[in-house]
């Protein structure tokens, strides 16, 4: 009976000492992805900042790359097609 008990307690304790090694390893993994969201979020603020710097030199005609230009031009007729559907919305709201 006795090996019974020590046998209980010692699957008992691999129990715990098991469910303590799954809780540290998903409170670590939380930890790490909370990391990873976090770098991410100012590798896009960041990326955000370049294509700032990018379109305010485009504008000032400093930007000799081919193809960052296409993308300048393209934003620029979006930023067209924003004021003139604007314009409409205003125009729209007039004669109501």
């Amino acid at each position: 009976m006795a090996d019974f008990f020590e046998d209980l307690g010692k699957r008992i304790t691999d129990a715990a000492s098991s469910l303590g090694k799954k809780t540290e390893d998903t409170i670590e993994i939380q930890k790490l992805k909370s990391d990873i969201r976090s770098l991410k979020r100012s590798n896009d603020r960041d990326f955000e900042d370049i294509g700032k710097a990018v379109y305010e030199k485009f504008q000032k005609n400093e930007i000799p790359d081919m193809d960052l230009i296409t993308f300048c031009e393209s934003i620029e007729k979006r930023d067209e097609e924003i004021e003139k559907k604007e314009e409409e919305i205003t125009r729209i709201r007039g004669e109501e």
